[in-house]
């Protein structure tokens, strides 16, 4: 579903990304966890495109990510993720539809379906600026699920939640798991990544120090936040 292959990218001397590789199959859920500046949004838009490797090559669905095709089936949720205040939820979710040229039928089924999914019903018509930032989340998610992806790229899902908002981000991404969805997250929240995801990789001044099950990497009464300290502290 996603590959990195020997991916690098300099900001002149600086390299924000030193040589990565690694791989996340179909149907996981995936952190990619490391401090402030180690590389994760790097490579978040790196996948996305919205910058280029200086040297390596990445791929979504077997499709370089150069490609737009290999964006088809992606949904997106950036950190620090905000809404027009004048919009409601629904409004929100119809111009993302409409900016996938979904038809005014399928976009309402679409939107139907999402607010009952993102557990917002009743609430949907509300402006945004009257949602709480768990809401807020919520909302965020319910547009990278527009036009039915099968990978979501999500950068700090729960940067800024409360700890009923992470519980319900947490819940909401455990259903979409369940139901086949391959999540990809970068997390400062380890307690939380040590609960629902599957696997992990970590990252230091750009460079792969791990990846590994969760499983694997908690062992002997650590904790997740005990093994990225060893890690990045060396």
């Amino acid at each position: 579903m996603i590959e990195l292959n020997a991916v690098t990218k300099r900001y002149g001397s600086l390299a924000a990304v030193d040589n990565v590789s690694f791989s996340v199959g179909a149907g996981e859920y995936f952190a990619l966890l490391g401090p402030n500046g180690a590389g994760k949004t790097t490579i978040v838009k790196m996948l996305l495109d919205f910058t280029r490797p200086s040297s390596g090559s990445l791929s979504l669905n077997g499709t370089s990510s150069t490609n737009a095709a290999s964006r088809a089936l992606v949904g997106y949720l950036p950190e620090n993720h905000r809404m027009p205040p004048h919009l409601s939820g629904w409004q929100y979710l119809q111009r993302c539809a409409e900016l996938a040229d979904m038809s005014r039928p399928e976009a309402r089924e679409q939107c139907e379906r999402i607010v009952k999914l993102i557990g917002m019903e009743g609430r949907e018509h509300s402006k945004s600026n009257t949602y709480s930032k768990g809401m807020i989340q919520r909302f965020g998610l319910g547009a990278a699920l527009i036009g039915g992806p099968k990978l979501l790229i999500l950068d700090e899902p729960t940067s800024g939640l409360d700890p009923i908002g992470i519980r319900e981000i947490r819940q909401l991404l455990e259903s979409l798991k369940n139901q086949g969805m391959t999540i990809f997250l970068n997390s400062h929240l380890l307690s939380e990544v040590e609960k629902i995801c599957d696997n992990a990789a970590i990252i230091h001044q750009g460079k792969l120090m791990v990846k590994d099950k969760i499983s694997s990497l908690v062992k002997d009464g650590d904790t997740l936040e005990d093994v990225f300290v060893r890690f990045v502290k060396g």
